[in-house]
């Protein structure tokens, strides 16, 4: 277990940031646990206890003997690892482990798996912003036969609590910015830049994960050999103890992140993708846009022979009108599941504005490409106006698919 005694730290693992399979001599008896559950931590000697005394008690519920909690520290100055230590005689299942040469919230997990035993491999963070009782429905998912089980902001059941308008912009341009970079990877979970899951160790056994910044979810889907991916929602809490460690500089880490691993060549295209693409909302989807379309050139007609209106603007127009028809098409039919969940012209308002922000890059794409087969290459501007139609479809099915009519607030 790599302690000298009921109450030591655990010795901090060193080399590559690569996750073992088990070895033959951990398969004897009780060396083989289901979870192993890291809390990486910096200065949270007020949230410690709390948070260890919740995740006991629900796991002592669920998977009895059945866990370990792994708190690494990244020597703390308040000596968050000290207090950890000071809780083992109560809590058997705790681990500690004091990490002084090396820093980061991602590697601080991974260090933590690879001092770990169990066949499942968990992130929770150590300041209870991620509700402890998600835990049991993310191992539920699991034992189902997910290999990794995450627990997202942007599924039903899921939100934030009170983020400002800044906050709540860059988490969904985070999210809008990697599914441009990286499809393959942030097209298979609606919460990207989430750090609570749960996922089998023989899905990232071997792997050498190499993560930038405070987000590790990002390098275990892209690097891992993960199949199945189940979803939980849960609402994100502000902070009662300790401080916010959300800072600029982990968002332009974000963007590091997604370009190095869009640039790892022959992993990338590794991934063994199994995505379960919903065919019915795309065929409802494809449905309203198919009308759009017709809203959308009666619209440019009128505007280029009746008003005389440029081409530019014409497109513009003629696109918003078949924006709005196609929003209200969704909301009540593609979507009308999920919107009935969110009652209200205000709600209603909210996704629609979500919806328009969404379709403006496909207005964007539209007119240039309309622009560059009528005035560059001589097509005929109907024919021309279809193709670049087509063209915003795709990117309008693709992005909404992943962004839009999701909860983000607590009611």
């Amino acid at each position: 277990m790599n302690t000298n005694s009921s109450n030591s730290l655990l010795v901090v693992p060193t080399g590559a940031l690569k996750i073992s399979e088990f070895k033959s001599e951990d398969m004897n008896g009780d060396h083989h646990i289901l979870l192993s559950l890291v809390i990486p931590t910096y200065k949270e000697r007020d949230n410690i206890e709390n948070v260890v005394n919740i995740l006991s008690g629900l796991l002592d519920a669920a998977i009895p003997g059945n866990y370990e909690l792994i708190v690494v520290d990244d020597d703390s100055p308040d000596r968050t690892w000290e207090v950890a230590q000071s809780l083992i005689p109560d809590y058997p299942q705790l681990r500690v482990m004091r990490r002084q040469e090396e820093r980061g919230l991602s590697s601080a997990v991974i260090r933590g798996w690879q001092a770990a035993t169990g066949s499942i491999l968990g992130v929770i963070d150590g300041d209870l912003q991620h509700p402890p009782e998600v835990l049991t429905q993310l191992l539920e998912k699991i034992e189902q036969g997910a290999d990794l089980a995450l627990a997202s902001r942007h599924v039903d059941g899921g939100g934030v609590s009170s983020w400002s308008i800044i906050r709540r912009f860059l988490s969904r341009g985070a999210q809008v910015l990697g599914l441009v970079i990286l499809p393959g990877v942030l097209g298979r979970v609606s919460d990207p830049m989430s750090g609570y899951f749960m996922v089998k160790r023989s899905a990232i056994a071997g792997a050498t994960l190499n993560p930038v910044g405070y987000k590790i979810l990002l390098e275990v889907i892209g690097r891992g050999r993960v199949g199945e991916i189940a979803e939980a929602g849960y609402v994100f809490r502000e902070r009662t103890e300790g401080e916010s460690k959300v800072t600029w500089k982990q968002y332009l880490e974000y963007i590091h992140h997604l370009v190095r691993l869009r640039v790892s060549t022959g992993r990338i295209g590794k991934i063994r993708r199994k995505v379960n693409f919903p065919i019915g909302r795309f065929l409802r989807f494809g449905a309203v846009g198919f009308s759009g379309v017709f809203v959308d050139l009666t619209i440019f007609h009128v505007m280029r022979t009746v008003i005389n209106l440029g081409l530019t603007r014409s497109t513009i127009v003629s696109a918003e009108i078949a924006i709005l028809n196609n929003f209200l098409w969704n909301d009540l039919w593609t979507f009308g599941d999920i919107s009935r969940k969110q009652i209200g012209n205000r709600q209603r308002f909210k996704r629609f504005l979500k919806f328009n922000m969404v379709c403006l890059a496909g207005i964007v794409i539209q007119t240039l490409v309309v622009n560059f087969l009528f005035n560059s290459l001589g097509m005929n501007q109907y024919l021309a106006k279809l193709i670049a139609i087509a063209v915003a479809t795709i990117w309008n099915f693709w992005v909404n698919l992943k962004l839009s009519w999701r909860v983000t607030e607590v009611k």
